[in-house]
């Protein structure tokens, strides 16, 4: 039957607010502390977080997608006074409270007008939670409306985890501010959602090239009705030329929202009406944010962009009020962005942020290896895939398999290397830097491999 699907509006969420206060305040919660919310998508996400915005509480959406470690790691950085979750993961959080053992010593209570804190991949692989206020959070919503032109007529398919900015800011917040209708599937299914298309009848729905590739593979695809959809958008991480190629076949425009999670993250849009001209192009700057490109670096200015890294002011990324992407860009004689690439080494996996060191450090655990480098290669389902280099050390000899084992329990199954390969040493700087992207040339094309 697919995924289980919620449909709601604005007037439904506000109805179920109360109830949601009074089961904060009967927790013991207080102003300034912080609630982690563990679940598959829901109405109740969103119920949540408008409660504790009612009760100056900040709300912590968590990815139930990672394994208990990593949670828990987060978990503590973010200083939660409880930990709530839904049936479906019941089991998951139940692990994650075990290995943080509630209640713990907690931060120090948030600013006035903090809401929500996301993590994100960090440069060192170590969780950064980027703190919005509800100001930003409403700008983003305004300028999310703006570039989409949503109305009270507006209907939103939405199936991308609400856990992540993406999900939840770029068009489910804003469909509800502007009156519209959502229909939510708990989780991407690509059959559930042809499915909806035709019979619900969305105008609009977000997607990732994973997904948008899983939609166009499936053998319901051609017969579907499409035709009801004004636009689908698309973003997260650059969007494959063929995919929107056959988006377009089907009379679909394909617009793009660039951004992060740190930039709320509508930042450069893509509009409907420039969509069929200017295929792939990111577009230009949401209303009321400031876009720079120095040294092809995206820096980001607006309201709508997060006030900095829990636990880590003054951090480098926000400096003299401009965000530092690390993401590249180039910019054609009208304005418009193209994203080029990332100065940043994340790998981005269907949509996921995953960061080299998290797998490099798995590796390095192993007694038999001396040194360990992730890299993305280009994937057509995913749009990148993780694959590990290892160098042995002298002497002994890496059990690939057992290694490949000592994952399942450190880290979410999609940050897993697809491919491990033992080499005789890493391509490196005279200062001893791995270059990476030599190293992905190297395990593309098959050289220096050994296993």
């Amino acid at each position: 039957m697919g995924a289980p699907a919620y449909e709601f509006d604005a007037g439904d969420v506000d109805a179920a607010v109360g109830r949601e206060v009074a089961a904060l305040g009967a927790a013991g919660l207080n102003q300034g502390d912080s609630v982690g919310w563990l679940a598959l998508n829901g109405p109740r996400a969103l119920v949540l977080l408008k409660a504790c915005e009612q009760c100056g509480l900040r709300y912590v959406p968590l990815n139930w997608r990672l394994a208990p470690p990593e949670l828990a790691t987060i978990a503590r950085h973010a200083g939660l006074q409880a930990l709530w979750h839904d049936e479906a993961v019941a089991p998951l959080a139940a692990q994650v409270t075990a290995l943080l053992r509630l209640p713990e010593p907690v931060a120090p209570g948030h600013r006035t007008g903090d809401l929500m804190l996301v993590y994100t991949s960090g440069t060192t692989g170590e969780p950064k939670g980027a703190i919005h206020t509800a100001a930003a959070m409403r700008a983003n919503i305004d300028a999310a409306i703006d570039a989409q032109a949503f109305d009270a007529q507006t209907r939103t398919l939405a199936a991308l985890p609400l856990f992540h900015v993406g999900g939840l800011c770029i068009q489910v917040l804003p469909t509800l501010a502007a009156g519209g209708r959502v229909r939510l599937h708990e989780r991407f299914d690509a059959a559930a959602w042809l499915r909806d298309v035709a019979a619900w009848r969305p105008t609009t729905s977000l997607l990732v090239p994973a997904t948008m590739r899983a939609l166009v593979e499936h053998p319901d695809w051609p017969r579907t009705d499409l035709s009801s959809l004004e636009f689908v958008n698309s973003g997260s991480s650059i969007v494959p030329r063929d995919l929107i190629g056959a988006f377009h076949a089907r009379g679909v425009p394909v617009c793009q929202v660039y951004g992060a999670t740190e930039t709320g993250p509508v930042t450069i849009v893509l509009r409907r009406e420039e969509a069929v001209a200017h295929a792939g192009k990111a577009g230009l700057p949401a209303r009321g944010v400031d876009v720079r490109l120095v040294d092809g670096e995206i820096w980001v200015r607006g309201a709508n962009v997060a006030r900095g890294y829990h636990r880590e002011e003054g951090h480098p990324a926000f400096a003299d009020g401009w965000f530092r992407t690390g993401d590249l860009a180039q910019r054609d004689d009208d304005g418009r962005y193209e994203i080029v690439g990332r100065r940043k080494e994340v790998i981005i996996s269907g949509g996921e942020n995953i960061h080299p060191a998290e797998i490099e450090q798995v590796a390095l655990a192993d007694p038999c290896v001396a040194e360990a480098a992730a890299v993305g290669l280009p994937d057509l389902r995913w749009g990148e895939v993780p694959a590990l280099a290892i160098v042995a050390r002298p002497g002994l000899v890496v059990d690939v398999a057992a290694l490949r084992a000592s994952f399942d329990a450190r880290l979410a199954r999609f940050k897993h290397p697809r491919r491990i390969v033992v080499l005789d040493g890493l391509p490196k700087t005279a200062l001893g830097k791995v270059r990476r992207a030599d190293l992905a040339r190297a395990l593309l094309d098959g050289t220096q491999a050994k296993g």
